[in-house]
Order: structure tokens, then sequence, then C-alpha cells
């Protein structure tokens, strides 16, 4: 017997009217309003330059020999994660938002779950080994190269990944569900939503918020260590005060936006057991968006702000890679 569909969820498609109900389930409409239209294509041009922006990224790293290091390793790692939550999980939220993926337990929408929180995870496992180089490369420099190893690289690179998927297969393996659930089941669903976002979220923030700090202190020691030493001029302390905001608004950067879009997801979902009433749909796909949209930002963050990446855009844009072999071009 199909479960009875919840009030909120009734709601939430009869204000988007995209779908219409047809014997207790929802197909999409042939008329669908004017904001579902405008709704879909927001989502589907999101979905677009998700795929675009990462796409970019991976075939920089790939055709240029000069962004063959280990950093860049990381970087390709998680734009092919990012990629794949634009290709996979984008289409199938776009396709089930406000459906009855939340009411009924087929599959399809287990595969979607699936896909969504093994390449959520891995998108945010990769985000944290990129943390991880980062330390190494400001916080231990002469030792770097030593340690930061290919080998290292690709262990770190297959350990995320792995994880990632035990994580998504696990969950839904053991029945894990952002839906209501019955009287029964409070305890196993709080048990696993809670191990999910640990394991998944908190854990690599916390990793990731203590080295980033660390780097920033190590950052602002070494240069006040260059201006001690060195007696700048003014011009040179107009530099080095240069060097200070660029760095603080990187990291600023890195870990707000990181956590401007998944924090509230995971704070609604680990609190969702505790509460009597179910937290209505339409904000728990608003701030399922939320949380993939990180996937389109990734490629800006990590890539669009170093001058390497806007030279092989220019390049793969303009078609030249296409008219010669470019791949030993210097491009910073």
């Amino acid at each position: 017997m199909e479960p009875e569909l919840a009030v909120n969820g009734t709601a939430a498609v009869d204000d988007i009217l995209c779908y219409v109900s047809d014997n207790g389930r929802y197909i999409f409409t042939s008329n669908p309003s004017v904001i579902c239209v405008l709704l879909y294509a927001f989502l589907g041009l999101l979905c677009v330059v998700t795929i675009c922006g990462n796409l970019l990224v991976i075939i920089s790293i790939i055709y240029f020999k000069q962004l063959h290091t280990p950093t860049n390793y990381l970087i390709l790692s998680l734009a092919v994660a990012d990629l794949l939550v634009g290709v996979l999980v984008f289409p199938f939220s776009m396709a089930f938002t406000v459906t009855s993926c939340w009411y009924h337990e087929g599959l399809f929408c287990k595969v979607r779950g699936c896909f969504d929180v093994t390449l959520s995870t891995a998108s945010i496992l990769n985000l944290c080994c990129i943390s991880i180089d980062r330390y190494h490369a400001v916080c231990q420099p002469l030792t770097y190269k030593s340690k930061i190893t290919n080998r290292v690289i690709a262990g770190m690179i297959l350990v995320s990944w792995g994880l990632a998927a035990l994580i998504g297969i696990g969950i839904i393996v053991a029945g894990f569900n952002q839906g209501k659930c019955e009287d029964s089941c409070l305890i196993d669903a709080l048990i696993s939503t809670t191990l999910a976002c640990i394991f998944s979220f908190y854990i690599p923030v916390i990793i990731m918020l203590c080295i980033y700090l660390k780097i920033f202190l190590v950052a602002q020691k070494q240069v006040h260590s260059i201006r001690n030493v060195a007696c700048q001029s003014k011009k040179s302390g107009a530099t080095v005060s240069k060097m200070e905001r660029k760095a603080t608004k990187t990291l600023a950067t890195v870990m707000g936006v990181f956590l401007l879009c998944w924090t509230p997801y995971f704070l609604c979902i680990i609190f969702q057991p505790l509460m009597f009433d179910a937290t209505p749909i339409a904000v728990i796909e608003t701030l399922n968006w939320l949380t993939l949209s990180n996937s389109m930002l990734n490629p800006f963050i990590y890539a669009f702000f170093y001058a390497w990446f806007r030279s092989a855009f220019r390049m793969i844009i303009s078609g030249k890679i296409f008219q010669g072999d470019f791949a030993n071009s210097k491009l910073f």
C-alpha cells in the first residue's frame, strides 16, 4: 500500500504547479505554471554551468603538461566529482524535486540518493585533501616535494572515493531516508542521519577549519618575518599588506562559500528526526540545491582564481588547442 502524502508536500506541489496528482502519484503537468518553467530553467542553467566549468578544469589539467602536478591532480579529482554531480545528480534532482521520491522507495529513487550522497561526499573529501596539500605546501615547504608525491596523491584520491562510495552505499542499504518516518524507526533514523552527517560533513569540516586556520597563522607569521628582516620600504610594506589581504580573502572565500552552501542543509537534516512536525519539502529541496550549487562554485574558487587556469581557459574557449600541439605551452 502506498503511504499517504504529507500535506506540506501537496502544498509545495500546488504552489509550484509543476505536477498533478494521479491516483496518489505526482506526474509532470502538460501545462506548467510560469514559476515552474522559470524554476526549471534556472536549475537547468546551474546544471550547464556546473558541467562546463568542471569540464574546463578537467581538460586544462589533462591537456597541459605544465599542470601535471600533485596539487592539480587533487583539483582534477574534485572537478571529476563535481562534474558527475552536474551530470548525474542535477538532472535527477530536477526531475524529482517535489515528487514521489519523498514518499516511495523505488529502485530509481534509491539510485538517485546513492549518487547524490556518494558524489557529494567525494566532493567534500577532495576539498579536505586539497586543504591537507595546501598545509604541507605553506607550513612545510622544505619537505613538501618529498612528502607529497604522485603516489601519495593517488592514495589520497583513492581513499576519498572509496570512503565516499562506502558512505553512499551504506546509507542507502541502511534505509537512510530524508522523508517522514514512523515513530517506531525514529531512533534508527536519528542514528543513521547522525552518522551520515558526522562522516560526510562534520569531520571533514573540522579538519579543514583547523588546517586553514593553521595555514593562515603561518602565512601571517611569514609575512611579518619578511617585514622585520628586510626592513622594507613603504612601497614594499604596501605589497606585503596586499599579500595579507589576498591570503585572507582567498581562505575566507574557500571556507565561507563551502560553509554557506553545506551547513544549513546538514543542520536541518540532523535535527529533523527530533522535530515533531516534518520539515516542509520545499525547505529541504531549497537547502539541497544550495549544497549542490557548491559543485558549480568549486571551479571558480579553486581554478578561476589562478592565472594558469585563465590562460588555459582562453586557449580552450578560443579553440586554439585544436589548431596545433600546445600541450607544452607555458601558462604562467
